[in-house]
């Protein structure tokens, strides 16, 4: 097989990755191949080969709201980094799915564009960020993306508009239908002052280093908040700051983050999730709802 991806000539394959080198939580075992496709031809030419040989895939941004098992993830993943093309004009962002999150709002920061402050922090890729539709400090992606351009399962490029992205609290459209892939988006964005905003994100981000456990290997918050409360709160009360299975601990610093302490393997951070949810569950009668995805 990796032989034949090779042959495609679709972009680079890197045959058998560890996916504790591209995840965030660094833990997981091993896939069969990494492709790294170099145009929307060529990731279809790639999606045409693996659903023919009956190959399951998965798109991969920068795996920072993913949990792989220890096991073989038996398939292939697909990196879009080489979707990164940027373009300003004005207030008007088109940038490319593979675009890094944190470099884009830093660099548009920098030129006294305001939006994308909150984003300053988040670890991902556009294409994640609009799948998951990222968010913090009572904004995120759905406030901003007026438009992106997306492979339907039948390989056509169709536009889809903010109405149709059916933007929520830390879902959309994509999440909902995986089988779209976001490859470019549209951003709009206000004119501010370079100065204020860069301020607004150094700010915030001596706030996180302050509340948050950035020093471990982790994916930010592990639960939704649920409506009026807070994820982190209700596993505090529960006295679960500092709990472990294995090398993962529910962080001291910030209850709703379980951080990669001590050489953790993805099972103690999914048996970990696992019991806190079903704690909550039990003593609040408030099913908590995992923000990270479990790929097997």
């Amino acid at each position: 097989m990796i032989e034949n991806l090779k042959k495609l000539k679709v972009g680079k394959v890197i045959s058998n990755p560890k996916m504790s080198d591209y995840t965030t939580y660094k833990v997981g075992g091993n896939a069969l191949a990494i492709v790294y496709p170099t145009d929307v031809d060529n990731l279809i030419k790639l999606l045409k080969y693996l659903k023919e040989n009956k190959i399951k895939y998965k798109i991969l941004g920068n795996g920072s709201n993913l949990i792989f098992s220890d096991d073989l993830y038996e398939g292939v993943l697909i990196k879009l980094e080489e979707f990164n093309k940027l373009e300003i004009d004005d207030t008007i962002i088109t940038v490319g799915a593979g675009y890094n999150l944190i470099k884009l709002s830093m660099k548009v920061a920098k030129l006294g564009l305001a939006g994308l402050e909150f984003a300053s922090g988040i670890p991902g890729t556009i294409g994640g960020a609009i799948f998951m539709n990222a968010g913090a400090y009572k904004t995120d992606m759905g406030y901003i993306v007026s438009e992106i351009k997306a492979l339907t399962p039948d390989y056509q490029v169709v536009t889809l508009y903010n109405k149709d992205l059916d933007f929520h609290y830390r879902t959309s459209f994509l999440q909902k239908h995986n089988n779209y892939i976001c490859l470019e988006a549209k951003l709009i964005l206000k004119h501010g002052d370079a100065k204020t905003i860069m301020e607004v994100i150094a700010e915030r981000k001596q706030r996180r280093l302050l509340t948050q456990p950035l020093e471990y290997p982790s994916a930010g918050s592990v639960f939704r908040n649920p409506e009026n409360d807070f994820a982190g709160r209700l596993i505090e009360e529960l006295g679960y700051k500092g709990k472990n299975i294995g090398g993962a601990y529910v962080s001291e610093k910030h209850a709703n983050f379980i951080i990669n302490k001590d050489n953790a393997k993805a099972s103690d951070i999914r048996k970990l999730i696992k019991e806190i949810k079903d704690k909550v569950k039990e003593k609040y009668n408030i099913d908590l709802i995992v923000e990270q995805e479990f790929v097997d």
